[in-house]
């Protein structure tokens, strides 16, 4: 058990590190990290090269945690692990997936909020849950005016959705999940209360102009 522990670590986190913004950058010759909101994700993209550029970032950021979760749910069924134990395992890549994107060895432990990456996980937990979550996250987002606002709701149901559907083995995990968004976000919360941060609308009037 200890081993495939540690795979399932390994896995995530490899795998997590494989940063879209970085092939970005290297491909447009910037470096994200010190432009813009100087974050290594999509939203940065788009605000510096576009949305097209943003979403092949954002592509790449979710795909990436899909191939780490099929990886992880193929090796656990090749050894019949118990239901129970996979669904932690699962959540345990998912977890070093974000980790992996947010603190890469790629990137000098510098990279991006692991947004997207919790898409991709989601995803391949429930679809019908994304699809909920994502519903949540556009109406908070509008509601307020601000992304990190809907992610905070995306993030809050997934943890409600944990407990209800996996027990509080599962919760834990799912509890750090949020604890790391917050700890990733503290920045922007802080714009927010001193109305530095960029709301959607002035996000889509860039693009325009």
């Amino acid at each position: 058990m200890f081993i495939l522990i540690l795979m399932t670590i390994l896995i995530g986190y490899l795998f997590g590190c494989l940063h879209g913004s970085q092939i970005i950058g290297k491909l447009k010759q910037i470096n994200l990290k010190k432009n813009g909101s100087k974050n290594a994700g999509a939203t940065n993209t788009v605000l510096l090269l576009g949305w097209k550029y943003g979403f092949i970032v954002a592509f790449v950021d979710v795909f990436k945690a899909i191939i780490s979760f099929l990886l992880v749910a193929l090796m656990l069924h090749k050894f019949n692990v118990l239901f129970e134990v996979q669904i932690l395992l699962l959540y345990l890549n998912a977890l070093f997936v974000i980790i992996g994107h947010n603190f890469p060895l790629t990137m000098n432990f510098k990279g991006g909020k692991g947004t997207a990456s919790f898409l991709g996980f989601l995803l391949c937990l429930d679809w019908k849950f994304t699809f909920f979550a994502f519903m949540l996250f556009i109406m908070f987002a509008l509601i307020t005016k601000y992304f990190v606002f809907g992610t905070l709701i995306a993030y809050l149901s997934f943890t409600f959705y944990t407990v209800s559907s996996f027990g509080r083995g599962a919760l834990l995990i799912a509890v750090l999940f949020t604890i790391l968004f917050l700890v990733r976000h503290v920045e922007n919360f802080k714009r927010v209360i001193n109305k530095e941060e960029m709301k959607i609308s002035t996000m889509f009037r860039r693009e325009a102009s």
